[in-house]
């Protein structure tokens, strides 16, 4: 496909809204499960130090 200008391209042939949208929404998608990995990672590693130290005592 070949666009003629920025414009064009963004526009998508008329699909742009669906086209940008699903890669925005994907976008947020990803951003949102790298958040909570994250949450969920420092929440076992809190876990594993306070097992250690309850085994410790």
């Amino acid at each position: 496909m070949e666009w003629a200008s920025w414009s064009d391209f963004w526009k998508m042939g008329g699909y742009g809204l669906y086209v940008w949208g699903s890669y925005g929404v994907t976008a947020a998608c990803v951003l949102i499960e790298v958040i909570l990995l994250r949450r969920s990672a420092g929440d076992t590693r809190r876990r594993l130090k306070r097992m250690q130290q309850w085994e410790e005592e």
